[in-house]
């Protein structure tokens, strides 16, 4: 018996992206043998998907590209409930007003993903409250509650280390969560004729309930892939920083400061990036970590990483002006740098210090923007030749800067040695 192997799920394993799935062999022959559709689910916890979700967002665009149809599923209905898996505690429970902005602007960042249009694999947007919101409780019992066995979904792993906390345990609504996305799956299946669920590897039990609850109910025959949650190679917890997590709304995380989280990948971790976050064939990433084995001095991996994540998220115009950005600090020259991304390094790119006045010594600007300790220590830097704002460097401890000199009449970039840096924001 030949075994079928299918080029997107041999690509898939190469790059390290498959946890588990249903019925490999199986599932090979399904996606060689036409179109297929499958969906992945976000729920809306926050107005902004983190870098946590790039990994799925990015898979259903590699199915489309294979030439499957990709449902992007916002959960509307599952967002109110909150989803148990793996969390230490109960999840706070959000009013329907603020759950339902939150799912406007999900639907809004997964379509920069993957492609609509007319093609038979054109992709969609869809929202679970379409449908769990039409069902009343006593019908969702019957024809859905009892296919599941308590049983067998307490010991679903995800769920036993809540029973196992005594403190904290879990509520029947968020117990109930794995009946709403199997339900998800099983309507889909009918509805869509969608037969793949895509997800992190934290929902292997609720995807496993979904294949088997579109069996009971539909008698459809569907299939579930998982992606590894991605690690830091030292422990630390992915897609955060001192400053928070990295989101991709850029009014909640810059270009720049997005970029600069992907120069800074640690080496262990820069190679398998590559292979989650960027469609170079894995090849080239082969070559690229040789490459940088070979040479002397800081390899070219993460500038690559960088790149390509922040054309995918921001586009060209948001990677152009984190690379401006990044090139204007490094050198010094300012004169490049748009009020838009002075704006950004106001955001969250560099620390920050407002001044009232409309002037303001140079000794007090280095202590008010903690670059020095204390006065002595600021005119011992300005002496030394170490201070330079906006790129110009200072040597006159007497001297007052002016608002009206700033840039755009607003910022000041002031600097200390070679890496230390502040932005001054003036009063308008």
């Amino acid at each position: 018996m030949t075994t079928t192997v299918n080029p997107l799920l041999e690509d898939l394993k190469a790059r390290g992206l498959v946890a588990q799935c249903t019925a490999d062999e199986e599932l090979a022959e399904h996606l060689s043998s036409g179109a297929r559709t499958l969906y992945c689910g976000f729920d809306p916890t926050a107005d902004s998907l983190h870098i946590g979700s790039l990994v799925p967002l990015l898979m259903l665009k590699r199915f489309q590209q294979a030439g499957h149809k990709p449902l992007a599923l916002v959960g509307g209905a599952t967002g109110l409930i909150g989803d148990p898996s793996f969390k230490a505690a109960e999840r706070k429970l959000n009013s329907d007003e603020v759950v339902t902005g939150w799912v406007g602007k999900l639907q809004k960042q997964v379509s920069q993903f993957i492609e609509f249009g007319e093609q038979d694999n054109a992709a969609k947007v869809i929202n679970n409250l379409d449908w769990i919101g039409q069902v009343n409780v006593i019908d969702f019992m019957r024809n859905v509650g009892k296919h599941f066995s308590v049983n067998a979904m307490i010991k679903k792993e995800s769920v036993k280390q809540r029973i196992d906390r005594d403190e904290s345990g879990i509520s029947f609504t968020e117990f109930s969560y794995m009946l709403l996305q199997s339900y998800d799956f099983a309507e889909l299946s009918d509805k869509e004729n969608t037969t793949l669920q895509i997800g992190g590897s934290d929902q292997w039990g609720n995807i496993t309930g979904g294949i088997d609850l579109a069996r009971r109910m539909y008698s459809n025959k569907v299939y579930g892939l998982t992606m590894p949650l991605v690690t830091k190679a030292d422990g630390t917890k992915f897609g955060k920083t001192e400053t928070g997590t990295i989101w991709l709304d850029p009014k909640r995380t810059s270009p720049y400061a997005f970029y600069q989280f992907w120069i800074n990948t640690a080496d262990a971790d820069v190679y398998s990036f590559l292979r989650y976050f960027t469609f170079i064939d894995v090849a080239e990433i082969a070559a690229i970590e040789e490459r940088d084995k070979a040479a002397q001095g800081r390899p070219e991996a993460q500038g690559i990483l960088a790149k390509e994540v922040t054309r995918l998220v921001h586009g060209e115009e948001g990677l152009a002006s984190a690379m401006r950005i990044t090139q204007a600090l490094f050198s010094g020259d300012l004169a490049s740098l748009s009020e838009s991304d002075l704006e950004q390094l106001a955001q969250d790119g560099l620390p920050t210090t407002q001044l009232e006045q409309s002037e303001a010594g140079l000794v007090e600007v280095l202590t008010a923007s903690e670059l020095a300790k204390s006065n002595k220590m600021a005119r011992e830097f300005i002496g030394n030749g170490a201070v330079s704002v906006n790129g110009e460097k200072l040597n006159d401890p007497q001297l007052t800067l002016q608002a009206s000199d700033a840039l755009y009449g607003k910022y000041s970039v002031v600097k200390r040695g070679k890496k230390l840096f502040s932005l001054v924001i003036w009063a308008s």
